[in-house]
């Protein structure tokens, strides 16, 4: 992938694999490059080989999957982290460089009381990673979770990152990067992205907005929602700044919408929140690709 025509880093969406293959040929044609087929826990009856013939043959030379995905807990659930395996081992039959998820959470130990369990669970998958030559990207969604009673996935701070990066020292472990749930948690996405934009395998394309006069007014214990997670355009992140960041990273591969979490575009308005989120990241991007004379 080079920068030519933007191929360096393409703009994309989710697509559940529950939703069989017609969904992306429902949606292909409004211009998306890149799709993360994704299973919610399990892959259940999904045939990934039948599954990856029919969507690259959808996506022809018009898109690519760079990445795929199952979000469950692994540390936890024992099919969940078989699943992992058969999507490690199914990578290239999408073309696929990198399988995400949830790092997976023992819910009733804290963060840092975990990584025993992790070291246990990901040392032989992130050895599958490196035979396979896939990366992992952990998405860094709290789900919820605590830092003393954490759900489903450890992996949403970068004090858990730099312990679970120590535990299990493979190149072969990176990070699914979105700047909307560190701003769940008040962080900086920007200042952190710089740090750790190296171990970014992936991206979610989702933002968020912070009200912070309500957090100035009642704190953050309030009850009401002092952050409300949006698709890109209408939230608070500088994508150029996303896009820049990486790209100074060397980073390839895409950033692919997670919609679906929007308060304004949903419903009706779903598909069109996503479109202009497509064509404002291509904008982010640096608009229509123009070769050097």
């Amino acid at each position: 992938m080079d920068r030519k025509n933007h191929l360096d880093i393409r703009i994309g969406t989710m697509a559940s694999m529950a939703s069989g293959p017609e969904y992306i040929v429902k949606i292909i044609d409004h211009g998306f490059e890149s799709f993360e087929p994704n299973c919610w826990q399990y892959i259940g009856n999904v045939d990934l080989e039948e599954y990856a013939k029919r969507v690259l043959d959808i996506c022809g030379d018009r898109a690519v999957i760079n990445a795929i995905g199952i979000y469950g807990n692994p540390l936890q659930d024992e099919q969940t982290r078989k699943d992992w395996e058969r999507m490690i081992k199914a990578a290239k039959l999408f073309g696929a460089k990198a399988v995400c998820g949830f790092a997976g959470a023992v819910e009733d130990r804290s963060v840092d009381g975990n990584m025993e369990r992790f070291k246990e669970v990901w040392t032989p998958l992130a050895k599958l990673a490196e035979d396979e030559g896939v990366k992992i990207g952990f998405e860094n969604c709290d789900m919820g979770g605590t830092w003393e009673r954490p759900k489903y996935n450890i992996a949403h701070s970068p004090r858990a990152w730099e312990m679970m990066f120590n535990e299990v020292p493979s190149d072969a472990l990176g990070l699914e990067w979105e700047p909307c749930h560190q701003m769940v948690s008040l962080a900086d996405p920007i200042r952190q992205l710089r740090k750790w934009a190296r171990r970014v395998v992936h991206l979610h394309g989702k933002d968020a907005t912070v009200n912070w006069d309500l957090i100035e007014d009642y704190g953050i214990r309030s009850g009401l929602p002092i952050v409300y997670h949006r698709t890109p355009g209408f939230g608070d992140t500088n994508w150029s700044d996303v896009i820049s960041i990486l790209r100074l990273a060397g980073f390839r591969g895409s950033i692919d919408i997670e919609g679906w979490h929007d308060p304004v575009y949903r419903e009706e308005l779903e598909m069109t929140g996503q479109v202009h989120a497509l064509d404002y990241l291509k904008s982010c991007r640096g608009g229509d690709y123009i070769p050097n004379p």
